[in-house]
């Protein structure tokens, strides 16, 4: 399969699924779709339809991707538990929270150690998304970090 197929043509939250967001943290989502649409690294194991359009939606406390190719064609709607990754969520929203709140009014030190924990938690969740999605989909850690921020958008309905 040649590299370029092997990426996300187009990425979307189910709105059944969203969340209501705080305008942070709709920033944030609107930033992970536009950096996903621009770059990734995406590949359904064992197929070679690409690029593929992904829609994600949180299901009766499950994760779904439903992946299709261009034509619209599905390729594969895999269901994950949310489990390895709902302490990681909130613990996430949490600091995401503290960081927003110290850029207003906290020493730039300060800002800065918020933010490093922040990115570290995001490294920390990519690499749990990437182990447990590793038997359907090959994702590299910048699309995983990109996913992350998505399911955290949808976790609160879902």
């Amino acid at each position: 399969m040649s590299d370029d197929a092997d990426r996300l043509l187009d990425v979307a939250l189910d709105e059944n699924s969203l969340a209501p967001a705080s305008a942070n943290a709709e920033a944030e989502r609107r930033i992970a779709l536009y950096d996903l649409k621009e770059s990734n690294r995406f590949a359904v194991v064992g197929k070679s339809c690409g690029p593929y359009v992904l829609v994600l939606a949180a299901v009766e406390g499950r994760l779904l991707f439903d992946v299709s190719d261009e034509t619209g064609a599905r390729v594969i709607a895999h269901q994950m538990s949310l489990s390895p990754l709902r302490k990681l969520i909130k613990d996430y929203a949490m600091i995401c929270e503290s960081y927003h709140a110290a850029i207003r009014n906290a020493a730039p030190s300060q800002i800065e150690a918020i933010d490093m924990g922040r990115r570290g938690m995001h490294n920390d969740a990519a690499e749990i998304l990437q182990e447990a999605l590793k038997d359907r989909f090959v994702i590299d850690t910048e699309t995983a970090r990109r996913l992350f921020t998505l399911v955290c958008a949808l976790h609160v309905r879902g």
